[in-house]
Protein backbone atom coordinates (compact mmCIF):
# COMPACT_ATOMS: atom_id res chain seq x y z
CA UNK A 1 0.00 0.00 0.00
CA UNK A 2 1.32 3.42 -0.92
CA UNK A 3 2.00 5.67 2.03
CA UNK A 4 2.43 9.42 2.37
CA UNK A 5 4.25 11.14 5.19
CA UNK A 6 3.59 14.83 5.63
CA UNK A 7 6.71 16.64 6.78
CA UNK A 8 5.40 20.16 6.38
CA UNK A 9 3.53 20.33 9.67
CA UNK A 10 0.13 19.41 8.26
CA UNK A 11 -2.08 21.60 6.12
CA UNK A 12 -1.22 24.96 7.69
CA UNK A 13 -0.30 27.65 5.22
CA UNK A 14 2.13 30.45 6.17
CA UNK A 15 0.79 33.99 6.57
CA UNK A 16 1.02 35.89 3.30
CA UNK A 17 0.14 33.00 1.02
CA UNK A 18 -2.73 33.94 -1.29
CA UNK A 19 -5.98 31.98 -1.43
CA UNK A 20 -5.05 30.13 -4.59
CA UNK A 21 -1.78 28.99 -3.02
CA UNK A 22 -3.65 28.08 0.17
CA UNK A 23 -6.00 25.84 -1.80
CA UNK A 24 -3.07 24.29 -3.63
CA UNK A 25 -1.18 23.45 -0.46
CA UNK A 26 -4.28 22.18 1.28
CA UNK A 27 -4.92 19.89 -1.67
CA UNK A 28 -1.29 18.73 -1.80
CA UNK A 29 -1.08 17.86 1.87
CA UNK A 30 -4.61 16.55 2.20
CA UNK A 31 -4.66 14.46 -0.95
CA UNK A 32 -5.54 11.32 0.97
CA UNK A 33 -9.13 12.40 1.48
CA UNK A 34 -9.54 13.20 -2.20
CA UNK A 35 -8.30 9.83 -3.36
CA UNK A 36 -10.41 7.85 -0.94
CA UNK A 37 -10.04 6.07 2.35
CA UNK A 38 -7.73 3.11 2.18
CA UNK A 39 -5.79 4.37 -0.84
CA UNK A 40 -3.07 6.01 1.21
CA UNK A 41 -2.18 6.72 4.83
CA UNK A 42 -0.86 10.09 5.97
CA UNK A 43 0.73 9.97 9.42
CA UNK A 44 2.25 13.20 10.71
CA UNK A 45 5.97 12.87 11.23
CA UNK A 46 7.10 15.67 13.50
CA UNK A 47 10.70 14.48 13.54
CA UNK A 48 10.96 15.14 9.81
CA UNK A 49 9.45 18.64 9.88
CA UNK A 50 11.69 21.48 8.65
CA UNK A 51 11.74 24.59 10.81
CA UNK A 52 8.93 27.11 10.40
CA UNK A 53 11.47 29.91 10.14
CA UNK A 54 13.25 28.22 7.23
CA UNK A 55 9.98 27.60 5.42
CA UNK A 56 8.82 31.18 5.89
CA UNK A 57 12.09 32.60 4.59
CA UNK A 58 12.16 30.33 1.56
CA UNK A 59 15.50 28.94 2.71
CA UNK A 60 16.68 25.48 1.65
CA UNK A 61 14.96 22.70 3.58
CA UNK A 62 16.78 19.64 4.88
CA UNK A 63 14.99 16.30 5.08
CA UNK A 64 15.98 12.94 6.55
CA UNK A 65 14.87 10.02 4.35
CA UNK A 66 16.36 7.24 6.46
CA UNK A 67 12.89 5.94 7.36
CA UNK A 68 11.37 6.35 3.90
CA UNK A 69 10.07 2.99 2.70
CA UNK A 70 9.63 1.67 -0.84
CA UNK A 71 6.64 3.31 -2.48
CA UNK A 72 6.36 5.92 0.26
CA UNK A 73 6.25 9.67 -0.33
CA UNK A 74 7.14 12.51 2.03
CA UNK A 75 5.65 15.96 1.42
CA UNK A 76 7.63 18.99 2.60
CA UNK A 77 7.11 22.69 2.05
CA UNK A 78 9.68 24.86 0.29
CA UNK A 79 9.03 28.45 -0.76
CA UNK A 80 5.33 27.95 -0.18
CA UNK A 81 5.20 24.94 -2.49
CA UNK A 82 4.64 21.25 -1.75
CA UNK A 83 7.72 19.22 -2.63
CA UNK A 84 7.45 15.45 -2.94
CA UNK A 85 10.24 13.08 -1.97
CA UNK A 86 9.30 9.64 -3.24
CA UNK A 87 11.14 6.34 -2.92
CA UNK A 88 10.25 4.50 -6.10
CA UNK A 89 10.08 0.72 -6.15
CA UNK A 90 11.95 -1.35 -8.76
CA UNK A 91 8.59 -2.12 -10.37
CA UNK A 92 7.76 1.57 -10.71
CA UNK A 93 11.17 2.25 -12.27
CA UNK A 94 10.65 -0.55 -14.79
CA UNK A 95 7.42 1.12 -15.87
CA UNK A 96 9.30 4.23 -17.03
CA UNK A 97 10.40 2.46 -20.20
CA UNK A 98 6.97 1.13 -21.10
CA UNK A 99 5.17 4.49 -21.33
CA UNK A 100 7.55 6.38 -23.61
CA UNK A 101 5.18 6.41 -26.59
CA UNK A 102 2.57 8.14 -24.43
CA UNK A 103 4.80 11.02 -23.30
CA UNK A 104 5.02 14.54 -24.71
CA UNK A 105 8.53 15.47 -23.55
CA UNK A 106 10.52 12.29 -23.00
CA UNK A 107 13.89 14.04 -22.68
CA UNK A 108 12.55 16.91 -20.54
CA UNK A 109 13.81 19.45 -23.08
CA UNK A 110 10.94 21.88 -22.46
CA UNK A 111 10.73 21.33 -18.72
CA UNK A 112 12.20 22.88 -15.61
CA UNK A 113 14.82 20.83 -13.78
CA UNK A 114 18.52 21.09 -12.89
CA UNK A 115 20.91 19.62 -15.43
CA UNK A 116 21.75 16.74 -13.07
CA UNK A 117 18.08 15.70 -13.10
CA UNK A 118 17.70 15.82 -16.88
CA UNK A 119 17.67 12.06 -17.35
CA UNK A 120 15.09 9.30 -17.71
CA UNK A 121 14.62 9.13 -13.92
CA UNK A 122 14.62 12.94 -13.49
CA UNK A 123 16.59 12.43 -10.31
CA UNK A 124 20.08 12.11 -8.87
CA UNK A 125 19.49 8.60 -7.54
CA UNK A 126 17.17 6.42 -9.63
CA UNK A 127 14.94 5.40 -6.74
CA UNK A 128 14.60 8.81 -5.03
CA UNK A 129 12.44 11.39 -6.80
CA UNK A 130 12.39 15.01 -5.59
CA UNK A 131 9.68 17.01 -7.34
CA UNK A 132 7.48 20.08 -6.95
CA UNK A 133 3.93 18.79 -6.49
CA UNK A 134 2.20 21.42 -8.62
CA UNK A 135 0.55 20.67 -11.97
CA UNK A 136 2.06 22.76 -14.77
CA UNK A 137 -1.42 23.49 -16.14
CA UNK A 138 -3.23 25.67 -13.58
CA UNK A 139 -1.43 24.95 -10.33
CA UNK A 140 -3.46 22.14 -8.78
CA UNK A 141 -1.66 19.39 -6.89
CA UNK A 142 -1.74 15.98 -8.63
CA UNK A 143 -2.47 12.81 -6.69
CA UNK A 144 0.05 10.01 -6.30
CA UNK A 145 -1.22 6.94 -8.15
CA UNK A 146 1.34 4.11 -7.97
CA UNK A 147 -1.13 1.39 -9.00
CA UNK A 148 -0.62 -0.35 -12.34
CA UNK A 149 -3.56 -0.29 -14.77
CA UNK A 150 -6.32 0.83 -12.37
CA UNK A 151 -9.80 0.87 -13.83
CA UNK A 152 -10.11 4.67 -13.86
CA UNK A 153 -6.74 5.30 -15.56
CA UNK A 154 -6.65 2.48 -18.08
CA UNK A 155 -4.41 -0.46 -19.01
CA UNK A 156 -1.46 1.71 -20.11
CA UNK A 157 -1.02 3.32 -16.69
CA UNK A 158 2.22 2.18 -15.04
CA UNK A 159 2.08 4.36 -11.96
CA UNK A 160 2.52 8.10 -11.72
CA UNK A 161 0.63 11.27 -10.87
CA UNK A 162 -2.88 12.27 -11.89
CA UNK A 163 -4.32 15.77 -11.63
CA UNK A 164 -8.04 15.53 -10.78
CA UNK A 165 -8.69 19.17 -11.67
CA UNK A 166 -8.47 18.81 -15.46
CA UNK A 167 -7.17 15.29 -16.05
CA UNK A 168 -3.46 15.83 -16.68
CA UNK A 169 -1.31 12.73 -16.32
CA UNK A 170 2.37 12.32 -15.50
CA UNK A 171 4.50 9.20 -15.28
CA UNK A 172 6.42 8.23 -12.15
CA UNK A 173 9.24 10.60 -13.21
CA UNK A 174 6.79 13.49 -13.56
CA UNK A 175 6.87 13.45 -17.38
CA UNK A 176 3.63 14.69 -18.90
CA UNK A 177 1.45 12.52 -21.12
CA UNK A 178 0.34 13.56 -24.58
CA UNK A 179 -3.16 14.93 -25.05
CA UNK A 180 -3.60 16.47 -21.60
CA UNK A 181 -3.87 20.16 -20.58
CA UNK A 182 -0.53 20.37 -18.73
CA UNK A 183 2.08 21.76 -21.17
CA UNK A 184 5.28 20.53 -19.52
CA UNK A 185 6.69 17.96 -17.13
CA UNK A 186 6.48 18.57 -13.39
CA UNK A 187 9.29 20.76 -12.03
CA UNK A 188 12.30 19.35 -10.21
CA UNK A 189 13.73 21.75 -7.60
CA UNK A 190 17.46 22.17 -7.00
CA UNK A 191 18.64 19.71 -4.38
CA UNK A 192 21.59 17.59 -3.35
CA UNK A 193 22.55 14.87 -0.90
CA UNK A 194 24.26 15.89 2.32
CA UNK A 195 24.63 12.16 3.04
CA UNK A 196 22.99 8.94 1.88
CA UNK A 197 19.94 9.73 4.00
CA UNK A 198 19.82 13.55 4.10
CA UNK A 199 18.73 15.80 1.24
CA UNK A 200 18.90 19.58 1.06
CA UNK A 201 16.04 20.93 -1.06
CA UNK A 202 16.38 24.40 -2.54
CA UNK A 203 20.11 24.47 -3.32
CA UNK A 204 22.51 22.50 -5.44
CA UNK A 205 25.99 21.30 -4.58
CA UNK A 206 27.43 24.62 -5.69
CA UNK A 207 25.30 26.48 -3.17
CA UNK A 208 22.93 28.05 -5.69
CA UNK A 209 19.35 28.41 -4.44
Amino acid sequence: MATDRVASGGGNVPVGVDKKRRRLLTTGVGVVGAVGAGAMLVPLVSSMSPSARARAAGAPVEIDISKLEDGQRVIVEWRGKPVWVLKRTPKLLEGLETVLDNLRDIESDASNQPEYAKNSYRSIKPEILVMVGICTHLGCSPTYRPEVAPADLGPDWQGGFFCPCHGSRFDIAGRVYKGVPAPTNLDVPPHYYLSDTRILIGADDGGNA
